[in-house]
């Protein structure tokens, strides 16, 4: 007799199960069969008994040996969830997180009360940020990205999920017109110095969207000074964990008039406010 979808599920959590933990391993694997297979919880407990096509088996086989790797299931998957939202990411663009999305709905907060119409993502990777934001509100949206790769990617979700975006190809907000309206950012924060103790699936993310000079300030504070410079009203960044104190300084050093930072749920700084 072949195998089952039962039993294939439950020889896939004990195959990830060799370098993940236990949880992770059964969680990630009903990802697998919800996500890769297209088989539902629903599906699986009424066919879960029924017999696994030679094809299905060497897919999930090819699966487990990129993830034995360490490569990121979204990578192999080939999209992630945001949002409710599904975008395709790449090796050029970053895996969204869910940090990301206290960026989001502090952009929309700040941007009401505000009354901003105008709004522009820096670095955008694969559009997660701008696209959200395009669709959730009536701003007219830019995004900006120096990785080519990253902004074809981002403009193939633009696409997919209708959002007008305008696209720009350069370093932070050099290659975005006037008036810039509210300033988005999640820019490049880990400190390089942190690299050999990171988890080894961040080596498949692009390194460039990742790490930044002086302690992984360097990005944020030139942002910081940019939209400064330019009149936005307000700038919003995504920063790592102990990095607020030193960026509000900065902030209020370059001569906005108010900044604050908000924490996630792990109560870690996460979202930069400054305001002009």
């Amino acid at each position: 007799m072949g195998q089952t979808y039962r039993q294939l599920r439950l020889d896939l959590s004990a195959a990830l199960a060799e370098f993940l933990d236990l949880s992770e391993a059964h969680a990630e694997s009903a990802r697998w069969f919800e996500e890769g297979l297209d088989l539902s919880r629903s599906w699986m407990a009424a066919h879960g008994g029924e017999q696994v096509p030679e094809s299905v088996r060497q897919q999930v086989g090819a699966w487990v040996r990129r993830r034995r790797t360490g490569e990121p299931w979204a990578y192999i998957l080939g999209w992630a969830l945001f949002r409710d939202r599904r975008f395709k990411v790449t090796r050029d663009t970053l895996i969204p997180r869910p940090e990301t999305d206290l960026l989001v709905e502090a952009a929309l907060e700040v941007g009401k009360r505000l009354g901003v119409n105008r709004c522009v993502d820096v670095g955008t990777g694969s559009g997660i940020i701008a696209v959200s934001l395009a669709l959730e509100t009536a701003w007219q949206v830019a995004a900006s990205d120096v990785s080519p790769g990253a902004l074809a990617v981002a403009r193939e979700n633009a696409l997919a999920l209708e959002a007008p975006v305008a696209f720009h190809g350069g370093s932070l907000l050099e290659a975005v017109p006037d008036p810039l309206g509210l300033v988005v950012a999640n820019l490049p924060y880990v400190d390089p110095a942190d690299e050999p103790g990171l988890q080894r699936e961040l080596a498949f993310e692009p390194a460039s969207a990742l790490f930044a000079p002086d302690r992984g300030l360097a990005l944020s504070a030139e942002l910081l000074a940019q939209a400064r410079t330019r009149q936005a009203p307000a700038c919003l960044l995504e920063i790592g964990a102990g990095q607020g104190g030193e960026l509000c300084r900065r902030a209020m050093g370059l001569g906005w008039g108010k900044a604050m930072v908000h924490q996630d749920f792990a109560g870690h700084d996460r979202v930069l406010i400054a305001l002009g």
